[in-house]
């Protein structure tokens, strides 16, 4: 009896310690994704579509590195310019966390931009794009990945510049610019 009730014990404390509590952006993107004044779209690789016999090799390696991007959007529309106050800043303090290391910063305030990741410099699971508007609204743009280093983003870019992206995919983001 005594060994089952150690078991039970040392069970519920590995479930209680193991639940992380603190937040986190993918936790916010999850709470927040069915939001009003949000927009979720999850975009898979398949997005880029580009004839890959035309890559470079660095090119090749930095669109076999990415995986998906998840996109979250708030639109600031002057009737909800508080709620906008409150979840710009609680991603901006997501993004202080010890997980994410910044790599670049663009202004500051109400109109900034910023990119950070997760890992180490040689090894990227996750870069994150957030950027504010007053008036607007903002964004961030989790891109998730294997191997990613800042290289692999610059090379992205070049192939994005080149490729016809799949549109269908973008529905939702074009939809919001349009209003």
């Amino acid at each position: 009896m005594k060994s089952i009730v150690y078991a039970t014990s040392i069970l519920l404390s590995l479930l209680l310690f193991g639940c992380n509590s603190e937040p986190t952006l993918q936790k916010y993107f999850v709470e927040h994704s069915e939001k009003k004044d949000f927009i979720s779209l999850d975009v898979s690789s398949g997005v880029i579509n580009v004839d890959k016999t035309k890559l470079s090799a660095e090119q090749k390696t930095a669109l076999e590195s990415f995986d998906k991007m998840n996109i979250l959007v708030f639109k600031e529309d002057g009737k909800n310019t508080s709620e906008f106050e409150k979840e710009s800043k609680e991603v901006a303090k997501l993004l202080k966390g010890k997980d994410y290391s910044e790599l670049m910063k663009i202004g500051s305030g109400s109109d900034m931009a910023s990119i950070s990741f997760v890992g180490n410099e040689d090894d990227i699971d996750e870069f994150v794009l957030f950027a504010k508007k007053k008036d607007n609204g903002f964004g961030v743009v989790r891109i998730l990945g294997n191997d990613m280093n800042p290289n692999n983003i610059i090379n992205m870019i070049s192939v994005l510049k080149d490729s016809q992206l799949n549109m269908e995919q973008l529905k939702p983001l074009q939809d919001l610019i349009k209003k």
